[in-house]
C-alpha cells in the first residue's frame, strides 16, 4: 500500500510540475489549479504513505520518481535537451530509486 501511495504522490508531483510549466507560460485558472492542486495532492499522498513506509525511504522514492518524471515530461513535451549526459543522469536516478526500494 505504501508503494502505491508513493507512486500516486509522484504522479501528482509530475502533474504539479506540468501545471507549473504551463502556469509560467500562461497564468490561467486551469493551469493554476493543476499546479497548486498537483503539489498539494502530492504532499497529501506522501504524508499518508509515511504510515506504511519509513519516512526516509518514502521521501527518497518520491523525490527520485518525481524528478525523473518531471525531466522526462519536460524532455518529451516541452523541448528540453535530450543529451546523453541527461539521459545517463536520469538512468542513475531511476537505478538509485529501484535499489533503495529493493534494499529496504
Amino acid at each position: 500500500m505504501g508503494l502505491i501511495l508513493v507512486l500516486l504522490a509522484s504522479v501528482f508531483e509530475i502533474s504539479g510540475v506540468i501545471g507549473l510549466k504551463l502556469f509560467s507560460q500562461k497564468s490561467t485558472f486551469r493551469n493554476g489549479i493543476l499546479y497548486i492542486g498537483g503539489f498539494c495532492a502530492s504532499l497529501g499522498m506522501l504524508l499518508i504513505s509515511f504510515s506504511f513506509l519509513q519516512v526516509s525511504v518514502a521521501y527518497a522514492m518520491w523525490v527520485g520518481i518525481g524528478t525523473a518524471g518531471a525531466v522526462l515530461v519536460n524532455m518529451l513535451f516541452f523541448g528540453e535537451s535530450k543529451s546523453l549526459s541527461r539521459i545517463v543522469s536520469l538512468a542513475a536516478i531511476i537505478i538509485g530509486v529501484v535499489g533503495l526500494k529493493a534494499l529496504s
